[in-house]
């Protein structure tokens, strides 16, 4: 399966932003789809998940109440709705799959070496 970004941009502090992350070639079902982002200087930082088997959702307490993730089984797409944002939410957000269950094993969503599927990333900026 390949994962790909796309809704990144530059917008102003405040403003809202949806991310969509698009999976293609895919022959089996992925267990959880999160999105991380990775601001200059700093280490990847996990902020939202999905189960695919029950739709359940886990965020970062750092971004709870203002991005809100879903998914399109449909489509077979996860978006990220960003509300309120902040300068500080600047960063390359990247869209990941745990296909083999990792994140079980793990016992968190937030670990990123529970994910073997990587986007390429997308770039949001935001201005004051």
């Amino acid at each position: 399966v390949q994962l790909v970004e796309s809704g990144g941009s530059a917008v102003q502090d405040g403003d809202s932003l949806r991310l969509s992350c698009a999976a293609s070639g895919r022959t089996y079902n992925s267990y959880v789809t999160a999105w991380f982002r990775q601001a200059p200087e700093k280490e990847r930082e996990f902020l939202a998940a999905v189960e695919r088997s029950n739709g359940n959702t886990h965020y970062a307490d750092s971004v709870k109440g203002r991005f809100s993730i879903s998914r399109d089984d449909d489509k077979d797409m996860t978006a990220l709705q960003m509300n309120l944002l902040k300068v500080d939410d600047t960063a390359v957000y990247y869209c990941a799959e745990d296909d083999i269950g990792r994140t079980r094993f793990s016992g968190s969503y937030a670990v990123d070496w529970a994910y073997d599927v990587w986007g390429q990333g997308t770039q949001v900026t935001v201005s004051s």
